[in-house]
Order: structure tokens, then C-alpha cells, then sequence
């Protein structure tokens, strides 16, 4: 029986089979979503850049999230997890951005809990965005926040293709 693929290695092979590339723009997961590309053998080949925009100036300097976007949604917001998902995959050139923002923790309020974390997926022009209320400490947070966006990669490219 086959083993299972983890997915930002089926995430890697798909991309490389299309020559497309992928960068992230990350605040809450640190790096963490690109950091498991990088693991990967061969991820030069797709990776372009990885942005940590781990703060509110970050967001609107490295991946051109609107103040306006900011001041309205706040950073932990859809809207904000969009543009940072479009604005990346413009500076980097890249088919591919994945983007997270939210709190990992500890700590929160009962608007903008703990774990809970918007995920973007840039793909070809289109953006999907999930909310996620993760649960656990700080770093299970984070781990799940990094697998779940890379999921989300693996899903869009496999339905791209699809009529």
C-alpha cells in the first residue's frame, strides 16, 4: 500500500508539473506555511518569495494591504487575509499565494478569539478565503493554521484543472 503523500509535497509536485510558483504572505504562522515548502526536496523550483508581515506596516509594505482594509476589518479579517493574498502573489509574481492572519495566542478577545486564524488562497486571479477557529496552544495554533492553508493549495490546484 502506497503511503500517503504529505501535502506540501503533493503541493510541490503539482506546482513543478505546471512550471507555476508559489509565495506566502505570513503573520500569525511566522513563516511556518513556507518553511514546510522549504522541507520539501526541489522547492526552489516552485517557492518565490515568503513574506512575514507580522505587523499592520508589514502588511501594507511588503504585500500593498490597503490602511483603509486595516483600519476598517483590522489585520485578523478576510478582507485582510484577501489582500494579502493578492497583494503577494503581484510583488513576488507568483500563480500561487498563501496567506494567514490571526491570533495564535494566547490571550484574544471575544470578538477575536484565540486559534482564531483567515486563511487566503491566490490562485490564477482568484481568491478563496477560510475563517478558522483552531484549537490548542500557541504553536498547535500555528501548525494547524500552516497545514490547512497548504491543503487549501493542494485543493485549488487539483480543481483548477477541473471543467
Amino acid at each position: 500500500m502506497r503511503e500517503e503523500m504529505r501535502p506540501e509535497a503533493e503541493l510541490v509536485d503539482l506546482l513543478r508539473s505546471r512550471e507555476w510558483t508559489v509565495t506566502t504572505v505570513e503573520s500569525c504562522t511566522g513563516g511556518g506555511i513556507s518553511a514546510r515548502i522549504v522541507d520539501i526536496p526541489g522547492a526552489s523550483d516552485v517557492l518565490r518569495m515568503a513574506f512575514v508581515t507580522y505587523c499592520d506596516e508589514a502588511k501594507t509594505a511588503l504585500a500593498g494591504v490597503s490602511p483603509e482594509t486595516l483600519r476598517k476589518y483590522t489585520a485578523v479579517s478576510a478582507e485582510t487575509a484577501e489582500e494579502m493574498a493578492r497583494g503577494g502573489a503581484a510583488r513576488a509574481d507568483a500563480d500561487l499565494c498563501l496567506s494567514a492572519t490571526g491570533i495564535a495566542g494566547p490571550g484574544g478577545t471575544k470578538e477575536f478569539p484565540a486559534g482564531l486564524v483567515y486563511l487566503g488562497c491566490f490562485l490564477k486571479g482568484e481568491v478563496c478565503v477560510e475563517k478558522h477557529l483552531f484549537s490548542g496552544d500557541r504553536n498547535e495554533v500555528r501548525e494547524q493554521a500552516a497545514e490547512r492553508a497548504i491543503q487549501m493549495a493542494v485543493d485549488a490546484l487539483k480543481a483548477y484543472d477541473r471543467p
